[in-house]
């Protein structure tokens, strides 16, 4: 099944320091899944101003219990980078 999640950091002073911080580790991770080719696309979601205010992802998870692995593990998640997080299942248009 694929999801696509859209996850909203938070807007404290210190969230952008947190999001850099984090950054490596997450970026790593998300190199993880694409080698299991369980992430497919993703980046970062901006502001008007073309700052950084979370992000967006399409991964491919076999069952539930992997994407709730990835919910409990990503460094953005563990460490307090998202605030909001929304996932949906997504089924790709082939045209």
């Amino acid at each position: 099944m694929h999801y696509v999640i859209h996850a909203y950091d938070h807007t404290d002073p210190d969230a952008l320091d947190r999001r850099m911080a984090a950054r490596p580790a997450h970026l790593a991770y998300v190199a993880r899944l694409k080698e299991k080719e369980q992430f497919l696309l993703g980046g970062a979601l901006l502001d008007p101003d073309g700052n950084m205010m979370g992000s967006m992802l399409v991964l491919a998870m076999a069952t539930e219990d992997q994407l709730n692995d990835y919910l409990r593990s990503d460094p953005y998640i563990v460490q307090g980078v998202w605030d909001k997080i929304d996932v949906k299942p997504f089924r790709q248009a082939l045209v």
